[in-house]
């Protein structure tokens, strides 16, 4: 280590605590990879490897990306099953007495992406924990939205119906406890559904895990139905210290956990599901010629994420089936009314996936301006809804339909119409917002005015009629003179530079001038960007209800879909009961249904019971 530079030492102690990940570190305006990390990156993502000096006689393995467009980057590497870990400045360059302090600030897993940019916005991006005691526990969570759900199996098959449920969300990283890691039925089916296995090193201590998870939801683990779960309440601690660990900020907004048995879903095989197609079909394994393929009219990201977990998690609750069935007939009975709400509906952002950004401080301008945009429809589509009073199920969604004026009015009211990527280079801030933001822009708006005035004025005393005053980034501001007039020049001028037809001169009160506008756009640029983090933390400070706003889009759109397939196709309501007989006059095949194309699909009856008529 004595033998290398500064900067590698730097790199290398940092790359000790993170050996199993590819380090992104930040140089300038490019993320560098050495060493190892060099060579994969440049093999996967076909990147040229060239050297750099370390200190000793061999050059180190180097290769890098620009930091603007390293999304695209990070989102291959993750694809491919590895780990990345972001290495920014975590001081300003300009303050630094020595070499600037970096620190990984960031760790994106297949498991742990929230940028929009790098996930499929109808399907949720999930993460699991496996931890294995007298029964399992397993958590399940969308780190991009904030859901988060677990359950606990027994019986005498455990594992194998372990496998079934995290065959249902399809997780994209699995936390693993060391005993499990080699189980061959579990990793063969891991490695068969694509799912990476980060291995953890044990269960965490009981009562520690209490404090842990008391801490997070601001509950006890009774309050949170997990006292006598043990595998469960270790499940969720696992699973949410490690989203911690990752993303390395708040992750209070993963807070609506959901614990659920088999009572809750229609228990289904996963062969079972497989071969009945519902969210991907066999031959392709994309989409198309599914069910969800042929009900599926969400507007929303929202709505198309929870529209398959729907699908995938039938219920056998009566009464709850009927409170959706019921809300689905208002809105066939109404077609104008439904249209006029999926057409606000249409307009809405993934106000899931955008809070999260807004929460791991990755969000710009552009997005709080996306939020904003889906909250100033919200009054109208209460007003919309308030006429579907008569659905018990879509009048509680207008009554828990918060419509967030004031978090809209905020950013209406304090984010430019067009603002731009950047945050921090200043013309985020409306005008109007902040006295010392308009300020500082009058002074720097004023420039061109001054500029001119001055230009007019030392022509006047000097007699010199070509003058011209002037700015570059090298110089700053400056007078230039013709060879011809130099004989005017005053003594007052302080010759900058020559050149061949003309020389540059700069004065005291250019000088001073030249001071204030700089000083006033380096402090424009600051203040704007604390008033940006100030308007994202009261924002960020209303994240329940703007999470409840979304579920709420989310179940309307996915109502309003299954209204609008029932209305088309002519679909009747069934009415559910819990006897044993199912009586269906004139069924139909919805997805064959919609494949045929030269010929009509022949209905049939189908009677079944418990007695004489049954499959087996």
């Amino acid at each position: 280590m004595a033998e290398l530079t500064p900067m590698m030492q730097q790199y290398l102690q940092i790359k000790k605590e993170y050996s199993d990940h590819i380090i992104f570190f930040r140089l300038g305006d490019f993320y560098e990879m050495f060493f190892d990390d060099a060579k994969i990156a440049s093999r996967e993502l076909d990147l040229t490897l060239t050297g750099r000096s370390c200190g000793q006689e061999e050059r180190a393995p180097m290769c890098g990306v620009p930091y603007h467009s390293s999304q695209s980057y990070i989102a291959r590497l993750v694809s491919k099953g590895y780990k990345v870990a972001i290495c920014e400045q975590v001081e300003d360059p300009a303050l630094a007495t020595g070499l600037v302090k970096r620190d990984i600030v960031r760790i994106v897993t297949p498991g742990t992406v929230t940028d929009s940019n790098m996930l499929d916005e109808t399907q949720n991006n999930y993460i699991a924990a496996f931890c294995a005691g007298e029964s399992i526990g397993l958590c399940f969570s969308d780190i991009s939205t904030g859901e988060i759900y677990a359950t606990s199996i027994g019986g005498d098959t455990p594992l194998n119906q372990a496998i079934n449920e995290i065959g249902k969300y399809s997780p994209k990283e699995i936390l693993l406890p060391k005993s499990y890691a080699q189980a061959p039925d579990l990793v063969a089916f891991l490695k068969r559904i694509n799912c990476m296995v980060t291995v953890t090193d044990g269960v965490p201590d009981e009562q520690a895990c209490g404090l842990f998870l008391a801490n997070h939801f601001g509950k006890n683990t009774e309050q949170l139905g997990v006292n006598e779960l043990p595998e469960v309440a270790a499940a969720v601690c696992i699973l949410l210290s490690y989203a911690k660990e990752t993303q390395k900020t708040d992750i209070s907004y993963i807070s609506r956990l959901n614990i659920y048995s088999d009572q809750n879903f229609m228990t289904l095989p996963l062969t079972t599901v497989r071969n009945l197609e519902i969210t991907h079909s066999l031959r392709n394994h994309d989409k198309k010629g599914t069910l969800l393929h042929t009900l599926d009219r969400t507007k929303t990201a929202m709505g198309g994420r929870l529209i398959r977990k729907w699908l995938e998690q039938p219920l056998i609750n009566c009464i709850a089936i009927q409170k959706r069935h019921s809300a689905v007939k208002a809105l066939v009975d109404s077609t104008v009314e439904r249209i006029r709400l999926c057409e606000q509906l249409s307009q809405m952002h993934d106000l899931e996936r955008l809070l999260t950004k807004l929460i791991g401080g990755t969000a710009n301008g552009r997005d709080l301006k996306s939020i904003s945009q889906t909250l100033v429809l919200l009054p109208a589509l209460k007003t919309q809804l308030g006429e579907f009073s008569s659905s018990a199920l879509l009048n509680e969604l207008h009554l828990n339909l918060d419509t967030l004026e004031d978090i809209a009015s905020l950013i209406e009211s304090s984010i430019a119409d067009e603002p731009p990527f950047s945050i921090r280079e200043g013309g985020i801030i409306k005008d109007g917002y902040n006295s010392d933001v308009d300020e500082l822009r009058s002074v720097l708006n004023d420039g061109k005015g001054w500029i001119a005035k001055a230009e007019a004025d030392e022509r006047e005393k000097t007699g010199i009629k070509n003058l011209k005053i002037s700015y570059n980034r090298v110089f700053g501001y400056y007078i230039e003179v013709t060879k011809s007039m130099l004989s005017l020049v005053p003594e007052t001028y302080i010759r900058k530079q020559t050149l061949a037809n003309c020389e540059r001169y700069i004065t005291d009160e250019l000088k001073q001038y030249e001071g204030k506008v700089l000083g006033a756009s380096d402090r424009l640029c600051t203040l704007e960007f604390e008033l940006f983090n100030d308007i994202r933390r009261r924002i960020v400070d209303n994240t329940d209800r703007i999470q409840r706003i979304a579920s709420v889009i989310a179940q309307l759109d996915v109502l309003c879909s299954f209204a609008a397939v029932s209305s088309d196709r002519n679909y009747v309501m069934p009415q559910m009961d819990y006897s044993d007989v199912i009586d269906i006059k004139d069924g139909r095949h919805p997805v064959v249904e919609e494949h045929l194309s030269n010929t009509f699909f022949v209905p049939n009856d189908t009677y079944l019971d418990c007695n004489d008529n049954r499959t087996a």
